[in-house]
């Protein structure tokens, strides 16, 4: 398998999420050129979620299994109805939205750890 060298692609996340740890490891022992984004530090582009948004839908990009969402109030999670209602909570809490979400170098946006799909995309 041929290592990426010429694109980076970018991975966002969490670094403490053991999901991104799993993937960032994996992409490295593969020679893949990774730029990473952290949530935590640098917020969620709002072009870039709205484009995940895009992509894979609302329901998809949502974390709906995580802590922080289980932490959220009642109200605030029955808000959540449509695209928009979803990117302002994600927005507020990056915690919300699936890991990784990665832009690969052709433009192609993937959402969550798939390592027999990603295989394909080095």
């Amino acid at each position: 398998m041929a290592a990426m060298t010429q694109a980076s692609l970018t991975l966002y996340g969490i670094p403490n999420c053991d999901t991104v740890k799993r993937a960032r490891a994996w992409l490295a022992e593969r020679g893949a050129a990774v730029q990473f984004h952290d949530f935590k530090k640098q917020g969620v582009p709002a072009q870039a979620l709205q484009a995940w948004i895009a992509a894979h839908g609302w329901e998809t990009v949502l974390n709906r299994r995580g802590t922080t969402w289980r932490t959220l109030d009642e109200a605030t999670r029955q808000g959540v109805t449509d695209a928009a209602s979803a990117e302002r909570v994600m927005q507020a809490h990056a915690s919300t939205i699936k890991r990784p979400v990665v832009a690969w170098p052709d433009g192609a946006i993937t959402v969550g750890f798939e390592p027999e799909d990603w295989a394909t995309r080095l």
